[in-house]
């Protein structure tokens, strides 16, 4: 099974939405600020200077991630990660978080950060088997569901 890691293009915008609903809808529930996000990638994402992600299979799109700028600047946020539930356990999502990595490694990013929930405890450990490690969640989190925040930092090389 090869999968190829392709950057964003609108023909995918539906898997994008697709494949994140589910996510949400099978583990928490969708929040406005997700539907909104999610029916509109080029707008929240992708015009404001982010990143999307595809796990392709053959043709099909089998998993999804965005890099979406904060108010840090160089410093991104990994978000809106899904893999199809017939697709899971095949390593995709860490396929996914390696690419992001390299991608924001070779772009000088100064580090990503991401929300989750403590119940999705594989994706903890897999986020902390990558060094991210957990910072305070700020009171006004745009994400309801979310109950941790971490964060990866580069090491920035200066080439004096």
């Amino acid at each position: 099974m090869e999968i190829n890691i392709v950057s964003f293009d609108k023909k995918y915008a539906n898997a994008f939405y697709n494949l994140n609903i589910e996510w949400l809808q099978t583990h928490f529930y969708v929040e406005p600020f997700d539907a909104e996000v999610l029916s509109k990638p080029e707008h929240y994402i992708i015009d404001k200077g982010g990143h999307i992600f595809y796990a392709k299979l053959e043709n099909d799109i089998v998993g999804t991630v965005a890099l979406m700028p904060t108010n840090n600047e160089r410093v991104f946020e990994l978000t809106k990660m899904a893999v199809s539930p017939n697709h899971r356990g095949y390593n995709i999502g860490q396929a996914l978080m390696q690419h992001c990595i390299d991608f924001a490694k070779q772009q000088k990013f100064k580090g990503l950060m991401l929300y989750s929930n403590t119940k999705l405890e594989n994706a903890i450990y897999i986020y902390r088997k990558y060094g991210f490690v957990e910072i305070p969640v700020e009171p006004n989190s745009p994400y309801k569901r979310s109950n941790i925040k971490m964060e990866l930092t580069f090491l920035q090389h200066s080439d004096s």
